[in-house]
């Protein structure tokens, strides 16, 4: 199980609270809160992306790659649902749109990472992890996000 802890809660003040959590396999997870002091983790968590460039950076790049691995898994072991909602102007609807996808880097950078590869990163990380891939125009980003969020 995991909680968040308000990070204005005084290191200190709370060992009873605290000790019972480690006694009772509860992972405290430390982030700034609007509002209170502890918090389960949300069920939904959507992660937007400007666009495609901008998700294979994360994906491809080997340090970004690891880091969003790690957020992923958080999420998943937090019973989140975590949806990367990646906006764009290049016809990617869905993931297996993906496939096609002509990355603008590989006219600067022949070792950029190609659409079909970014395809089997994507399938990978859905099936290890659980992580969605949604696509949009941008215009319509704000709207699909309140749809998602009112559904859950």
């Amino acid at each position: 199980m995991y909680i968040i802890e308000d990070t204005r809660q005084k290191k200190g003040k709370h060992d009873i609270k605290h000790d019972y959590f480690m006694n009772n396999k509860i992972t405290l997870i430390r982030s700034k809160l609007p509002f209170g002091d502890y918090m389960m983790p949300p069920k939904v968590v959507i992660d937007t992306k400007e666009n495609m460039s901008e998700i294979a950076y994360n994906l491809s790049n080997g340090k970004n790659h690891a880091r969003v691995r790690e957020e992923v898994k958080l999420a998943r072991d937090c019973g989140s649902r975590l949806i990367f909602l990646i906006e764009n102007t290049d016809n990617i609807k869905d993931i297996e749109d993906v496939k096609s996808w002509i990355n603008p880097r590989r006219f600067e950078s022949p070792e950029a990472i190609k659409g079909d590869r970014l395809y089997k990163i994507m399938k990978t990380m859905n099936e290890r992890y659980g992580c969605e891939f949604m696509f949009c125009i941008p215009e319509k980003s704000g709207e699909i996000i309140t749809k998602i969020l009112k559904n859950e």
